[in-house]
């Protein structure tokens, strides 16, 4: 769903869902300039070439240098590889089988997790590879653009188009990890659901000690592998966003290329990025998280239910803010109930860091520069579920 810039002020009152608060008083009043938007461009092909070229005009592809590699944001390295699960001899008791029932459900979901860490692993091979081909064939054709050639030179044309090609593979890669993540998804609301079978045959009477043993080792790996899929998701999904972002800015940097081709020269750095970037000093430094102490936020998400709307109130909430102060930061908080034992806070503290990561999607995606927020998380005794807040600086 795509949304119109933040710097646009929406008529009318703010109407905020029962998942979000906000206070009005918090925005400050500092002068400074709009924040520039970033306009969108279509990918253009070059004009077709003559069907021969001198043998003098081949260009070899170099290797890619660190200046070419540079802006494409790196991948995860993470393995994730379940610890097992501990055997445990039969009681003969009720408990005692749904023991082993759930000790049989936790190995399919590890075997689960085995499997898309697999199809992941795969998935980074393929994405590097491409990568690799990708900026050394974009290297060839910028080096022959800079030095001067013909108009609409078939080499570098053939050249644009294989480029072109490498650019679909690798959003196609990112695509099937986008898949990789709803899997992921899936294997958490069955690990959910195993963290309270556990819960459940702690109550149930006619156990003997043995039984309640076994399942206080299974809660533990229970938990742990919770805590496994909750770094897998985030992992893959923040993977999946930031190449999603720099594929959408080659798109738009192959439409200079092109441009280039057909005139036959450089035509400098896009003018696009120029908008984008130059907004002043210290456009790009990236915001540090503030101590938000004794602050009031100016939105409070209570993800109390699945699918929380919060977006359209968010929205209104930041473009107003943006309206008083366009060169505002944002502190996104991530919040856990601080309530439960350590293992509880831990897998609470996770799901709260994935929603604030959730939510800074969606401001970028409304068109804040993820420069203007800084994410930090923490624990909150007055917390009955996981929250995200927002305070603006």
């Amino acid at each position: 769903m795509g949304f119109p810039k933040l710097k646009v002020l929406l008529a009318g009152a703010v109407f905020f869902t029962g998942a979000c608060s906000f206070d009005e008083d918090l925005w400050p009043s500092l002068n400074a300039s709009d924040p520039a938007g970033q306009p969108t461009a279509e990918a253009a092909q070059p004009a077709a070439a003559a069907q021969s070229a001198d043998a003098g005009n081949q260009t070899a592809a170099p290797a890619p240098s660190p200046a070419d590699l540079g802006n494409q944001p790196a991948l995860g390295q993470t393995s994730f590889v379940p610890a097992g699960v501990t055997p445990g001899d039969a009681t003969g008791t009720f408990v005692g089988k749904k023991v082993q029932e759930l000790r049989g459900e936790l190995q399919k979901l590890q075997s689960s997790i085995l499997q898309h860490n697999e199809q992941l692993q795969g998935l980074r091979s393929r994405i590097v590879e491409s990568s690799q081909q990708y900026h050394g064939t974009i290297a060839a054709v910028k080096s022959r653009l800079q030095v001067g050639t013909t108009r609409g030179n078939p080499v570098l044309v053939q050249q644009f188009n294989t480029a072109q090609q490498d650019l679909n593979r690798l959003s196609q890669d990112i695509g099937e990890m986008n898949k990789l993540s709803t899997g992921v998804s899936s294997d958490s609301t069955l690990a959910s659901f195993l963290t309270e079978s556990v819960r459940a045959a702690f109550k149930v009477s006619g156990a003997v000690d043995e039984d309640h043993r076994q399942l206080a080792i299974l809660e533990d790996e229970v938990d742990q592998t919770v805590v496994l899929i909750d770094r897998l998701h985030r992992e893959v999904t923040e993977d999946v966003r930031r190449q999603s972002s720099w594929i959408g800015a080659e798109q738009r940097n192959l439409v200079q290329i092109s441009a280039g081709i057909r005139q036959g020269e450089s035509l400098g750095s896009s003018l696009l990025d120029a908008a984008v970037t130059g907004r002043g000093p210290g456009a790009n430094q990236v915001a540090s998280p503030a101590d938000t102490a004794g602050r009031r936020p100016l939105v409070v998400i209570r993800f109390d239910r699945p699918n929380v709307p919060y977006q359209q109130a968010l929205y209104t909430a930041v473009s107003r803010a943006l309206e008083t102060h366009p060169t505002a930061v944002f502190d996104l908080v991530a919040v856990a109930p601080s309530a439960g034992g350590s293992a509880r806070v831990a897998i609470n503290t996770n799901k709260a860091k994935r929603h604030a990561e959730d939510v800074k999607r969606s401001l970028v995606e409304m068109g804040l520069p993820p420069t203007r927020v800084a994410v930090s998380s923490k624990t909150l005794a007055a917390a009955k579920t996981n929250e995200v807040h927002l305070y603006v600086r």
